[in-house]
């Protein structure tokens, strides 16, 4: 995802994703039956499967040297989708591409886990068109962010499979990155205590991040970017919040944006029974080059105290995740602990076997 802003895509591309398709199939699984399921270990040496589920890469062959010489600098393989380079507009290919890459990564019997190669738009067109019993049958490790919450919500959603909001294949793998992308992804514990990056100034991160209301909260993990959060409301991949620990980060959205979407989630109950909600720096939201649409803007700081003064929950924003250099790799559907007080976050139970 870039930073222009995704209102006009809402409007088009996501209403486009609900439309029926002469081919789609229904692929159900049953309510019941969505234990939470861990994915194998990545060692290395082994396969990672790389597909493109939104976006093209606008340098194709850069962008698969850029990726192999990434995952290979640790100490994995890969092996490309055959329709990572097809282009249709702003998508990478049809929606029948886009999810027979997938359908195969799953099937491959070589490939250990699966990431995306970039994001962009249009992930959530594929959700009605996976076989989620085939996913369940072949549980692999499933990592991206940005518009690629889409495919992490709907997919844990429809298998219980725990998914990894991580970097994508072309990201920037700092040593930060790269410790909590090795450890959350081939170690069979609990990753426990995710440190905050560094500032460029220097600062303390635990410093930075402000908790507006105090507190230690646990319970399993669920997020991602704001916009595919939202998208998901009313649809059979909705998120789930009840006595979870809820993240949320966004890029490129002005005050007003993020004030629509966190009162969207409250007057749709996705608060109510929450154990507690953590948020990226937000720095970029903010009136777009302090040229606001209306004449004066609140901050995030009050947005945020305004959506929350209802809930006793604790409440931080300033963590590390998302639209950054340094991100960790945060499992969906894990025993999370949120701890308002000292501005931490831990994760408690392992999130592969």
């Amino acid at each position: 995802m870039n930073n222009t802003s995704r209102r006009n895509f809402l409007k088009t591309g996501a209403a486009a994703a609900l439309l029926p398709l002469q081919t789609r199939t229904t692929f159900g699984v049953s309510e019941n039956d969505k234990a939470v399921l861990r994915p194998d270990a990545l060692r290395e040496g082994d396969v990672i499967g790389l597909i493109t589920p939104a976006s093209p890469p606008f340098e194709g062959n850069r962008t698969e040297i850029e990726a192999r010489l990434n995952l290979e600098s640790l100490g994995f393989n890969v092996k490309f989708a055959k329709n990572v380079l097809k282009k249709r507009g702003y998508l990478a290919g049809t929606v029948q591409e886009r999810v027979s890459d997938i359908h195969e990564m799953f099937a491959d019997p070589e490939v250990k886990a699966i990431m995306a190669i970039r994001g962009g738009y249009g992930s959530a067109q594929l959700l009605p068109h996976l076989d989620y019993k085939l996913i369940k049958k072949n549980p692999k490790i499933f990592v991206g962010y940005s518009d690629v919450t889409s495919l992490l919500l709907g997919i844990h959603k429809k298998t219980g499979l725990v998914t990894f909001h991580g970097p994508m294949a072309t990201s920037t793998f700092t040593d930060y990155t790269k410790k909590y992308f090795l450890d959350t992804l081939g170690k069979t514990e609990p990753v426990g205590l995710i440190n905050s990056a560094q500032f460029s100034s220097g600062a303390n991160p635990i410093d930075l991040v402000w908790s507006y209301n105090k507190g230690i909260g646990e319970g399993r993990l669920i997020g991602g970017n704001s916009t595919l959060l939202q998208t998901t409301i009313g649809t059979p991949y909705e998120f789930n919040t009840e006595d979870a620990i809820l993240f949320i980060e966004d890029i490129g959205e002005e005050p007003y944006d993020l004030d629509r979407m966190l009162n969207h989630f409250k007057q749709a109950g996705k608060f109510d029974k929450c154990r507690g909600v953590f948020f990226d720096r937000l720095d970029s939201a903010k009136p777009a080059d302090y040229k606001p649409a209306f004449n004066s803007s609140l901050s995030v700081e009050e947005i945020i105290e305004d959506v929350f003064k209802d809930f006793d929950f604790p409440v931080c924003v300033g963590f590390s995740i998302g639209h950054i250099k340094d991100k960790p790799t945060l499992p969906l559907g894990i025993k999370t602990r949120l701890d308002a007080d000292k501005g931490q976050i831990s994760i408690l139970e392992a999130a592969v076997k």
